[in-house]
């Protein structure tokens, strides 16, 4: 039974009746983006007022990629023959039509799409994407809290990632790079759609001095107090909080079977800084926006790491399948039972 399990897992497909993220919004400026969110090839284009519109991406007149093609005003004009497309996927104009020719009834899959947070968020499911919302993340805006983002690619299946993230025996990889020691699991809530794992850990930082954030940067300043680690399968997506200090999300978009990208997002309280509350917004704005990115080396030593081990993983689950995996750890056993739950309501 337990072998079926894992090899269930490995193969699953996403619920695709969810909100997923395939880019952050900087990434989509005046030119065409393609991704791929689970088999499906994508166009994201911004309109010429800045409205995030997304497509598949593929021309019906010759099958080619939209992608390669340019934004004109709404619409996006395929690099081939010109034909062009609007945010609704209807072919809208075709240059070298003759005045008695019918566009053809070509329509192409349009998809619910959303900026919140500086990402990019897709809805590739058949169902009422108004009735879920996405995530989000309440810090990205919020002036007491610095952001830092580290992109995730790796060949493998995306539930080697939440198992990575869920599971916090893991930290001795980490070495300097890790917030936190020792953790031990106290407690596990499991729904429909998330599990909610609460460990204690040992955190190597405290912010609660105007020199506290280089303890990011110079391990000898750090010391090690008690802090709650509590971590959340939100399917799809998954987020965590260190204390009172420091907030960490993981964004998914998997890509196929071998194959998952993700953002990691981190972000550094400034809430004990009474003092910096009551300086002018502006002037936080601008101390927010310097210090973006100050975790940054520090988040891309950690993926860095933990890549390394899920590619390992998956290259020895698709060299032998039938190989029996054990794990101990409930947070991990109950992640998979998720995974596979969520697929069968709307896997594809």
């Amino acid at each position: 039974m337990q072998r079926q399990t894992l090899t269930d897992v490995r193969t699953c497909g996403i619920n695709r009746d969810r909100w997923y993220v395939v880019a952050r919004s900087s990434e989509v400026k005046e030119r065409p983006v393609s991704v791929t969110l689970w088999k499906q090839p994508i166009v994201l284009y911004r309109s010429e007022s800045g409205t995030i519109c997304a497509l598949e991406d593929r021309c019906p007149h010759r099958q080619v990629k939209l992608s390669a093609g340019i934004v004109k005003r709404d619409r996006i004009e395929c690099a081939y023959h010109g034909w062009q497309f609007d945010a609704e996927g209807n072919c809208a104009e075709i240059p070298y039509r003759a005045e008695n020719q019918k566009i053809p009834n070509c329509q192409i899959k349009s998809y619910p799409v959303k900026e919140l947070d500086g990402f990019i968020w897709l809805f590739p499911g058949e169902g009422d994407s108004e009735k879920i919302a996405p995530m989000g993340m309440p810090e990205w805006e919020h002036l007491n809290y610095i952001a830092s983002v580290a992109a995730i690619d790796y060949q493998g299946h995306f539930s080697f990632l939440i198992e990575n993230i869920m599971d916090m025996y893991h930290g001795h990889l980490h070495d300097n790079y890790q917030a936190w020691a020792s953790a031990k699991l106290q407690s596990i809530e499991v729904a429909d759609d998330r599990i909610d794992a609460h460990y204690e850990a040992q955190s190597y930082y405290r912010i609660d001095k105007i020199w506290s954030i280089s303890q990011l940067f110079f391990p000898a300043l750090r010391r090690l107090h008690p802090e709650p680690l509590d971590v959340s399968y939100i399917y799809p997506h998954w987020a965590s909080s260190l204390g009172q200090d420091f907030k960490i999300y993981c964004l998914f978009c998997p890509v196929n079977e071998t194959h998952t990208r993700a953002y990691l997002i981190h972000f550094t309280s400034l809430n004990a800084f009474w003092r910096l509350h009551k300086l002018p917004v502006k002037f936080r704005r601008f101390v927010k926006d310097s210090l973006f990115g100050s975790a940054n080396k520090l988040l891309e030593g950690l993926v860095e790491q933990d890549i390394e081990m899920m590619e390992q993983e998956q290259q020895a689950y698709s060299k032998s399948p039938q190989n029996r995996s054990y794990e101990i750890n409930p947070t991990v056993t109950s992640v998979q039972r998720l995974i596979r739950h969520q697929a069968s309501l709307g896997s594809f």
